[in-house]
């Protein structure tokens, strides 16, 4: 026996229902208690960053990553919407193109574009 996959992932939040609304709204990922998001097959990576990682902020004890595709047009619609961006030139390596924007609660989430 095996693991398959991630079958879920649980945070707390203050408000829960309007950050899964935000999640739904801005990303189209279909968050909540009740609901499944279905995605599609794709690289994961699981990895422990060490504890004083510059990565993400060290009041996060996790960062998101999403695959996505059309980047591009994800960021102009996200930044229509009112919602930072973050990008860096670093982040666009031979994995990938990266940018992150953070959820209402500040919960940092990297949008990963593979390479073509």
């Amino acid at each position: 026996m095996t693991v398959t996959g991630i079958g879920g992932f649980f945070f707390r939040s203050r408000d829960p229902e309007a950050r899964a609304a935000w999640y739904r709204q801005h990303l189209g990922v279909d968050a909540g208690s009740d609901r499944a998001w279905h995605q599609e097959a794709g690289a994961t990576v699981f990895a422990p960053f060490p504890a004083d990682t510059d990565s993400f902020a060290s009041d996060q004890a996790v960062m998101l990553n999403l695959r996505v595709t059309e980047l591009d047009a994800l960021v102009a619609r996200l930044e229509a919407a009112g919602v930072p961006v973050e990008r860096r030139a670093e982040w666009d390596t031979e994995y990938g193109r990266f940018v992150r924007v953070h959820d209402p609660e500040g919960l940092p989430i990297e949008l990963w574009e593979a390479p073509s």
